[in-house]
This record gives structure tokens, C-alpha cells and sequence, in this order.
């Protein structure tokens, strides 16, 4: 009786040892087919959209004044392209510009504590400045229309573009900063005045000369844009574009900042 039960658990034994092998035969493929799978499984950098604050700066042009369709000027429509590229999900505008502001004025506005965390935070900036000191100039001698004065305030206001790129870099090393040129006012009240035409050319090549010394800027030129009334560009003030002057500066940035990289400076972003 003892051997038999003996030769029962033994046998009880072999047949446990052997569905235990069998359990671990079975299961080693699996866990390692699962191991392979996860391990190569990898989200593209692209499929990861990305939000960016777009801040602007500046004066009327920026803050889109004249637009009768209310789209917010270029800033806004270049702002809503943007979310049209690949890996940019979401665009929040900040637009810190206003009307009638100088050079002068955008170097006081940035030493406040509320504009500078809103510098710090963007991921792109845009800015348009200049338009008024020249019109400063011109409206203090509009009898007497001579080049000196406009070349005396130029030097002044290159100090000051020097001062408000210094600020805006020490706030933020990284972000892009997106400027204009200007454009000739002049040309809508008379043709007689193309000598103006050489002034806004010397102030736009110290525009450009600066954004090319910070370099991570981009420079868009828009004086070809107002040469001419014909495509209606200007609202009734006779100076700032209307919602049509604003779709073409919109184009031309679109085409700048593709050509520029700025898409893939972003999709750069992503895969770090």
C-alpha cells in the first residue's frame, strides 16, 4: 500500500514538473514578442504638435490699424497661416503694438516688467517700427523738406533699434524676431517726391543691417507693396494699408519666412 501511494505521488509529481515546462514554453515567445514590440515602437517627432506664442511689437502696422475687415492686419493672418505647417497645432497671438509709436517709445514700453515675461514666454516675434520717427521728421518740416533732418534722426534711431534688440535678446536669446522695412507715405499724396524714395531705402538697409548682425532675424521687405494706389492698399488715412494692403504684406511674409526656415526651426524644436 505504501509503495503504491509512493508510485502515485510520484508520478503526481513528474505530471506537475511537466505541465510547469510546458507553461514556461509557452510563455517565453509571448513576453519576448511583446518585449520586441514595445521596445520598437516609436511616435515620429511630427506627430507631436506644437503650440507657439507669437508676440508683436511695435506700432500701427503691427497692431493692423486700417483694417476694415477686422483680421488683426498681417499680424493675425501670418499668425493663422502658421497653424496651417506641419507640427504646429495651436498659435497664441499676443500683440503688444500700438499707434503712433516711435523707436523711442517701444525702448520705454520694453523696460515694463509685464511686457518683458511676455517677451521671455514668445516663441516668435514680430515687429514693426520706424514709420513714426520718420514722420516726426516730416511733420516738422513739412514746408521745408530737406534730407538732413530725416539722416540726423536716422542716427538715432539705429542706436535705438541697437537698444531694443539688445533688450529683446537678454529676455529671450532664442526666439526669431520677424521685422519689416518700411515704406514710402509719400508717394500716395505726390509723385514729385521720389528723392523721399532714397530716404526710406537708407532706413530699411539699416533695418536690415541690424537684423543681420543679431542673426536669428528675418527682414521683410514691403516698400514694392505701396509704390502705387491702384490696388486700393491704403485705408483713408492715407498712410496705413487697408485689409487688401494687409493680405499682401501677409503674402509676402508667408513667403519670407518659408524661404527663411522658420518651419523648420520648429520641426528642429520637436525633435530635441
Amino acid at each position: 500500500m505504501r509503495r503504491r501511494a509512493w508510485i502515485v505521488f510520484l508520478a503526481f509529481s513528474l505530471l506537475l514538473t511537466g505541465c510547469d515546462q510546458m507553461f514556461r514554453n509557452s510563455a517565453e515567445p509571448f513576453t519576448e514578442r511583446r518585449t520586441i514590440e514595445f521596445t520598437s515602437w516609436d511616435i515620429p517627432t511630427s506627430f507631436v504638435p506644437k503650440s507657439i506664442h507669437v508676440v508683436g511689437l511695435g506700432d500701427s502696422i503691427t497692431q493692423g490699424v486700417g483694417d476694415e475687415l477686422n483680421k488683426g492686419g498681417y499680424f493675425e493672418r501670418v499668425a493663422s497661416d502658421l497653424t496651417e505647417w506641419e507640427g504646429v497645432s495651436f498659435v497664441e497671438t499676443e500683440n503688444l503694438a500700438k499707434r503712433g509709436r516711435r523707436s523711442d517709445q517701444l525702448a520705454k514700453q520694453l523696460q515694463d516688467k509685464d511686457i518683458q515675461a511676455s517677451i521671455k514666454d514668445a516663441d516668435v516675434i514680430f515687429m514693426t517700427i520706424g514709420g513714426n520717427d520718420i514722420m516726426k521728421v516730416l511733420k516738422a518740416n513739412l514746408f521745408k523738406l530737406k534730407t538732413k533732418p530725416f539722416y540726423q534722426e536716422l542716427k538715432g534711431y539705429e542706436q535705438r533699434l541697437d537698444e531694443i534688440f539688445g533688450t529683446i535678446r537678454a529676455l529671450n536669446p532664442d526666439a526669431p524676431i520677424i521685422m519689416s522695412g518700411l515704406y514710402n507715405p509719400m508717394l500716395l499724396i505726390t509723385d514729385e517726391v521720389k528723392e523721399f524714395d532714397a530716404i526710406i531705402d537708407d532706413w530699411n538697409e539699416s533695418i536690415e543691417a541690424r537684423i543681420e548682425l543679431d542673426g536669428n532675424s528675418c527682414f521683410v521687405p514691403v516698400a514694392d507693396l505701396f509704390e502705387e494706389n491702384t490696388n486700393i492698399v491704403y485705408h483713408t488715412d492715407f498712410f496705413h494699408p487697408n485689409s487688401r494692403g494687409y493680405t499682401l504684406m501677409e503674402e509676402r511674409y508667408v513667403k519670407y519666412l518659408e524661404n527663411w526656415g522658420l518651419q523648420e526651426l520648429f520641426q528642429r524644436e520637436l525633435e530635441m
